[in-house]
This record gives structure tokens, sequence and C-alpha cells, in this order.
């Protein structure tokens, strides 16, 4: 296949990026401090997950991803492979919704509450919109229209793709991992149901940029003849990535929602057990 690597730094020093992380992470550990305080506990796991998430979107746009995606399509599916499906994910793990409502008074809890419950809230937390939203903004960024604009202008990138990914991610991956607050959860056969099904549009788009017998996007064709690699088997890389990769990671996200079933599960079986011994004595 030959090097695929541009030449250059391998970091992308984004001040942008770099602040906004920071104040993030800065913002959720006070929180957690503090709900700790007011509360008595807060998982520690929530935690790690949402350090794990900052490191995921460093590594993406501040990492040897961030310095070549404009360069290089492997590295560009990598920062989608990182956002999309590991930032995003690993956000809602966090619980930040469940934390906020622990750091609010009466009063804000209570709008916080009826947020949730709203109709727009209702609407965006159904599985299929959430799907329909996830395959729309990962087909769609990929038509050659939309990618190369975006590649043509850094802050369409930075400004207009980023977010959107991030958002198509907490929308698709909210009500169907985790156990943060949510008004209406679906039933457990829904969310694997939904997170089995988003391997259809990841794998169409690895299958049909992995066997184009043409690059896609001139912005990476120009790249490659500039650093003297094969822009073809560069994009050829990025579809194996997107191809293979997301479906390994698919069932990760699977695996944790089944554990979460079978916990589920485990609860009620003890609820119910409880029920019965309490019936008994009172017999």
């Amino acid at each position: 296949m030959g090097d695929l690597t541009p030449g250059g730094s391998p970091i992308d020093l984004d001040l942008f990026v770099i602040a906004n992380l920071a104040f993030l992470t800065g913002l959720y550990l006070w929180a957690a401090r503090r709900a700790r305080r007011l509360s008595g506990a807060w998982s520690i796991g929530s935690t790690i997950a949402f350090l794990a998430a900052i490191t995921a979107l460093a590594v993406a746009y501040l990492g040897p991803f961030g310095a070549w995606a404009h360069d290089a399509f492997w590295a560009h599916m990598g920062q989608h492979l990182l956002v999309l499906m590991i930032a995003g994910p690993l956000i809602v793990l966090s619980s930040p919704v469940r934390l906020t409502f622990l750091n609010l008074g009466p009063v804000g809890r209570r709008r916080l509450v009826s947020i949730l419950r709203s109709r727009p809230m209702e609407f965006l937390t159904r599985p299929v919109v959430g799907w329909l939203l996830f395959a729309t903004v990962l087909l769609g960024s990929h038509t050659q229209i939309v990618m190369n604009w975006a590649l043509d202008g850094h802050d369409a990138m930075e400004f207009v793709i980023r977010p959107i990914y991030l958002f198509a991610a907490l929308t698709f991956y909210y009500p169907l991992i985790g156990t943060d607050l949510i008004a209406r959860r679906p039933a457990p056969s829904t969310r694997l149901v939904s997170l089995g099904l988003m391997m259809i549009p990841e794998t169409v788009l690895g299958i049909v940029i992995h066997f184009a017998p043409v690059p896609l996007y001139w912005p990476y064709e120009q790249a490659a003849a500039i650093h003297g690699f094969d822009a073809l088997a560069d994009q050829k890389f990025a579809g194996a990535m997107m191809w293979a990769i997301a479906m390994v990671l698919d069932g990760i996200w699977m695996m944790v929602a089944a554990i979460e079933w079978w916990r589920e599960q485990e609860r009620m079986t003890r609820r119910l057990e409880r029920q019965e011994r309490r019936e008994r004595l009172n017999a």
C-alpha cells in the first residue's frame, strides 16, 4: 500500500479545541465533586467515562488525526470513528444530564424535568429519529459536494461538520445506552436492534469508499500528489476502516446494552422476590 502518512507535525495544537476541552473537563470535575458533596455519591465510573471521551476528542482533533485529516482520508475517517463511535457514547455513559440535575436547586430541577418531558425531547429521543439523524449525517457528509466543501475550508470543518457529528452521536446513543435521565427509555430489545441497524449505513459507506475505482474527493487527490502517496490506496484504507472498525465498535456498544438489559432484569427479579416475601409475611 505504501506510506500514507503526510509530512509535517503529527500534532495539531488548535487553541480553540484545547480551550473548549479544558473548560468542559474542569466544569465536569467541579460538578461531579459538588454532586458528591450534595448527594453523598457520584459514580467514579461516570467520571472515568467522561475523561475517556475527552481523551478521544483530544486524540481526534489534536493528535495525528487532527494534523493529517485535511491531507489523508484515513486520518479523516479515524476522526469520525473516534467522535461518532467512541467519544459520543462515552459522554452518554458519563450521565451529564443526571449530573446537571444533581447540581440544580428545586426550581432548576423542575425546569430540567419539564424539558426532558417536552415534545421536542420526546421526539429527539425516539430511536428511529436518532438512527435517521446519525445515518443522514454519516452518509450526507461524505457526498462529494459536502466533503469537498468541508475540506476546502477549515472553518467549515471546525464549526459545522464537527459539531453536527457530535450532536448526531449524542442524539443516537442517549436513549440506547447508559442510565442517564430520560423521560421515556425505549425497550431493551429496541435499543439492541437500533444499535445493530447502525451497521447498515456504516457498511454501505465503507464499501462504497473502499471499492470506488477513482478518488472521490479532489482535496485528498491533490494532497496525495503533494505528499507523494497513492490517493486511491488512501481512500481504500479509509473505507476499510469504516467498514471493519465500525462493526467492531457497534458490537461493543451492543454488548453494553445487553449487559444493561440483564442488570435491569436482575433488579426486577429482586424487586419481585422482595414483594413476594412481604406478601407471605402479611398473609
